[in-house]
């Protein structure tokens, strides 16, 4: 019996399991980790940036963990001798429309309380030769982090403050009962909690359904396939080159990212994936397919997005398309610039109206909390999501400062 189990071995199980391990000593906690390892899916695939929450609608919990979370990444990862840059970003408009939107991001940018300014076409061409638009926003906090060297280390503190995170631990069944929570192993073992805090990205909607708190929601996978750029190119911009997005789509765009080790990736696009956890091109998986094919938001989403979602697979499709996509910006780009690089999915929740979540969705019962949405930007604001956690379990839980906890 433990106090505390997490599922999830990712970056916001790990944060969690060591925000709480510091606030209650004592408390004895597990985590389990369906994987062999730590962060290999999300945490371990994304574009690696430290984002400065250029976008967030003003009062969001998005907003608010970005902007905190970026200071606590950078935090931790100099505390702990992790590799980190701040190279900044520049969101680059190429056509009077996107001036528009870059105008309207600014003023968001401003409202969330980040010190963002204003780029025009001359300081454009010299602080980024090799990139051509009409204009841009410098947000000069931005920066890229090792997010898996950031989930080993906080796994080490984890064990170090008492806790155990357990590899090989697949989660078959919950049981909420009166007065614990009984969990089932895929090995057919039993592992039995007073509480559970359940963060498992693109499984998030099914260990909730275990517990009563879904039906509504349902996480749709989508497919994010980047290009790392030839070496010659690895100097070829000094900050972070991300697109104006479209408002009216749900991704960001394909962006140019320098990434810890001195190379440069160009991604990701978003695609739907037929697999929540296949990573190539073909990869299906029965289930999710028909757990997709099942839940009408599926279809009022895909609907929506009908156009996008088309231009998102040719790009997939053709290296060319993709390309064109990087080209806007970057024109020197040539197509055998675009070298073979890991994919990632990202854990979208939908609702049965076709609504795509943007924001962060948590979710109690008696003796468990669900996040079953944590969109990006999860990775960076993990820091402060862990203590929203901590704070939920506290009040939830009974825990106290010193590690009692209520039965």
């Amino acid at each position: 019996m433990t106090d505390i189990t997490i599922i999830g071995g990712g970056i916001v199980g790990i944060a969690t399991a060591y925000e709480l391990l510091r606030r209650f000593p004592g408390i004895s906690l597990e985590v389990l980790e369906k994987e062999s390892q730590l962060a290999l899916h999300q945490t371990g695939r994304n574009s690696g940036v430290i984002h400065a929450g250029i976008y967030y609608a003003p009062g969001s919990l998005k907003a608010d963990f970005c902007r905190r979370g970026l200071e606590a990444t950078l935090r931790f990862s100099a505390e702990h001798g992790i590799a980190y840059e701040q190279p900044g970003k520049l969101l680059v408009a190429t056509s009077p429309v996107e001036m528009e939107r870059l105008a309207a991001l600014e003023g968001r940018a401003r409202t969330n309380g980040l010190a963002v300014r204003r780029v025009d076409v001359a300081e454009l061409r010299e602080i980024e030769p090799n990139i051509v638009g009409l204009g841009a926003l410098l947000s000069p906090t931005t920066g890229i982090a090792d997010y898996g060297a950031i989930v080993r280390r906080m796994a080490a503190l984890v064990d170090e403050l008492g806790g155990q995170v357990t590899c090989k631990a697949e989660v078959r069944n919950i049981e909420e009962r009166a007065n614990d929570v009984r969990i089932t192993l895929a090995d057919g073992s039993i592992r039995t909690t007073r509480h559970l805090v359940v963060c498992a990205g693109v499984m998030a909607d099914r260990l909730a359904a275990m517990c009563g708190l879904g039906g509504d929601f349902a996480i749709v996978p989508f497919k994010g396939e980047y290009f790392r750029l030839a070496a010659r190119h690895d100097h070829v911009v000094r900050h972070l080159i991300y697109p104006v997005p479209d408002p009216a789509l749900p991704f960001l765009g394909i962006h140019l990212t320098r990434m810890i080790g001195g190379y440069v990736t160009v991604g990701p696009n978003a695609v739907l994936s037929l697999s929540r956890e296949g990573y190539g091109k073909l990869a299906a998986d029965l289930r999710d397919l028909r757990d997709m094919a099942r839940f009408p938001g599926f279809w009022r989403t895909l609907r929506a997005n009908l156009s996008s979602g088309l231009g998102e697979a040719a790009n997939s499709a053709f290296r060319h398309h993709y390309l064109k996509a990087c080209q806007r910006y970057c024109p020197s780009l040539e197509l055998e610039d675009l070298l073979p690089h890991p994919p990632g999915i990202r854990a979208q929740a939908v609702l049965r109206d076709g609504t795509l979540l943007h924001d962060f969705l948590i979710r109690n019962s008696a003796r468990t909390i669900h996040i079953c949405n944590a969109p990006s930007p999860a990775a960076t604001s993990a820091i402060p999501i862990a203590g929203h956690i901590s704070d939920r379990a506290a009040d939830a839980f009974g825990l106290k400062p010193e590690g009692a906890l209520s039965r």
